[in-house]
């Protein structure tokens, strides 16, 4: 189970790495993307970052859910739905963040990832409160 957030948090770093690459290619011009205080580049950059900090919260999951399933014991119901939601986070915070950096009206879906993400810590809590 949360072998998922594993994976997503090491696939999020790298995904993170290629989009700054891509994205570093082209912030030397002062009017890329409508200067630097831009809307577009604004959330472009948030989306960006989102990649990693959303991988290093998927990383401390794991080991926190580590802690509290202990191997051969029956996994926790809040820990699955908070290795879901966080799965959730990581892939929707940076997929709105870019698409609203293109389409304007799509920052109102900005209460997805974030829900995903605060319902994930939530199910911690709840898991370490068991």
């Amino acid at each position: 189970m949360v072998e998922l957030n594993l994976y997503s948090a090491w696939i999020g770093i790298m995904v993170g790495m290629i989009a700054g690459a891509v994205q570093g290619l082209f912030f030397h011009g002062d009017d890329w993307l409508g200067g630097y205080g831009s809307w577009r580049r604004r959330l472009m950059r948030l989306g960006h970052i989102s990649f990693f900090g959303i991988a290093f919260v998927n990383l401390a999951f794991v080991f926190t859910a580590e802690r509290i399933v202990v191997a051969g014991e029956p996994v926790v119901t809040p820990i699955v739905w908070a290795s879901y939601l966080f799965i959730a986070g990581a892939v929707l915070m940076p997929l709105v963040c870019y698409l609203s950096a293109w389409v304007k009206g799509f920052r109102h879906a900005f209460f997805l990832p974030v829900v995903s993400l605060i319902g994930a810590v939530f199910c911690v809590l709840g898991g370490l409160l068991q």
